[in-house]
């Protein structure tokens, strides 16, 4: 037989591949080695259909096995999808990719202030007028307070503080504002009214004084049992532990 008319081959062997058989060659390789190093199971996009083959719920495709799948994962257009969907992921959620590295989180310096002591406060019963609702008015001063400081409050429970022995009847005010020390109010453990018009707070930049005023809900006689009768004294500051 006579071979030397045939391109590129030679005697005992076979003609040049075309591209199309280049290409099945190609695409048998992926698909054993994707079958070796990835695990199908944890693909969010791989599905299997109610006819028995497998989808692509990506790229929208259909395939007749799980290798030919496996080989579309190692494709152009599987590779761009993917791409393409952890970009508008990214941008949805507002997050810059670094260029290098993983991402460090931004951590704030911690400041160490000296603490100047306690600030004066005062502490005054109220009563809505209208509801007949107790509360309580709050009037703390901070006349050496930081220029950027703008004092802060929440409410805690019994069991968050380390100064006392856990009760469920109270809880506690908290007011922080440095360089003063962090003070604490033991008020009743009834709800609080934070409906417009019955929990306000104000600072008054000029005065250096943080005024806060609450309500309480579910009015009950002797709520304030326990209490001193004077203002000045009828919430006691407490130091506040690190909790």
């Amino acid at each position: 037989m006579d071979f030397q008319n045939r391109v590129g081959s030679k005697h005992r062997g076979g003609g040049m591949a075309s591209a199309s058989e280049s290409n099945v060659d190609r695409r048998e390789r992926l698909r054993k080695l994707a079958m070796e190093t990835i695990d199908i199971s944890k693909d969010p996009y791989f599905m299997k259909n109610h006819l028995g083959s497998y989808e692509c719920k990506l790229c929208l495709t259909l395939h007749t096995s799980e290798g030919s799948y496996l080989a579309h994962t190692q494709g152009k257009k599987h590779q761009t999808n993917l791409a393409r969907r952890a970009a508008k992921e990214a941008k949805e959620a507002n997050i810059i990719q670094p260029a290098v590295g993983p991402a460090k989180p931004l951590v704030a310096p911690r400041r160490n202030l000296i603490k100047i002591g306690r600030p004066g406060y005062r502490v005054t019963k109220v009563r809505d007028p209208v509801t007949r609702q107790l509360g309580l008015l709050f009037q703390i001063q901070y006349p050496q307070i930081a220029d950027d400081v703008k004092p802060r409050h929440r409410f805690m429970g019994a069991y968050e503080q380390k100064i006392e022995p856990p009760n469920n009847a109270y809880q506690y005010l908290v007011i922080a504002a440095e360089p003063y020390e962090s003070i604490s109010f033991k008020i009743q453990s009834h709800k609080v009214d934070e409906t417009p018009g019955k929990f306000w707070t104000h600072w008054d930049q000029d005065s250096k004084q943080f005024s806060l005023q609450f309500f309480f809900k579910n009015e009950r006689n002797g709520m304030f049992e326990g209490m001193a009768a004077s203002s000045n004294s009828a919430a006691p500051a407490l130091p506040v532990a690190t909790v």
